[in-house]
């Protein structure tokens, strides 16, 4: 019984966790990584072709900081509007909380920030132009800020991460409660003895 909650524990793990990531870091294939902010030339407009056969587009941005930031979540870092012929496809507000940063610079303290703005699908032939903004963030140092624009990049169903952290919780209390009943169990009496002739 040990087995199951602890293959259900790790089957939670995959789902809860690893699927979310692989949708927002290893699906599809990345288009391109395009400078979108630096400290001496500000904040710089991208444009990159698209076309239908990179449905659908994923957009991320990774911001680079110059030290450690503390995140509420509630408050928009960033802001991000990608247009194709004049009409808006994508309006986004950037927190940056959903993801754990990662170092960018041991000796500075600097670290990376991911954030997902969405996903552009359908995807129509044109120039496509991305426009990344300050939020309502005050005094945030920002180093650099670059748009990723990964293809073909699968959505994430939204009941997984629900599904995998339940399975998780049920695999843990049930490994857990099949540990403690192995404790409890008395050992098992010697059997009697056999009295030769």
């Amino acid at each position: 019984m040990r087995i199951i909650f602890l293959l259900m524990f790790v089957a939670g793990l995959a789902v809860g966790i690893g699927y979310p990531f692989a949708v927002q870091n290893v699906s599809g294939y990345e288009i391109g990584r395009y400078p979108a902010y630096d400290r001496q030339g500000g904040f710089k407009v991208v444009e990159e072709n698209l076309a239908p056969a990179d449905a659908p587009v994923r957009v991320l941005v990774d911001m680079s900081s110059l030290g450690s930031l503390t995140l509420d979540g509630a408050t928009t870092l960033l802001t991000l509007t990608a247009t194709v012929e004049g009409r808006t496809v994508m309006a986004s507000t950037l927190t940056f909380a959903h993801q754990q940063p990662r170092s960018d610079n041991p000796q500075t303290g600097g670290m990376i920030y991911r954030d997902e703005a969405g996903l552009i699908d359908p995807v129509e032939s044109g120039r496509y132009r991305f426009v990344l903004g300050p939020g309502d963030a005050e005094s945030i140092e920002m180093r650099s800020a670059e748009i990723v624009l990964r293809a073909g990049a699968f959505d994430l169903d939204p009941r997984a991460v629900p599904i995998g952290y339940a399975l998780m919780a049920l695999g843990f209390v049930g490994f857990f409660v099949s540990l403690q009943r192995r404790k409890k169990m008395p050992p098992a009496a010697p059997p009697p003895p056999k009295w030769g002739r």
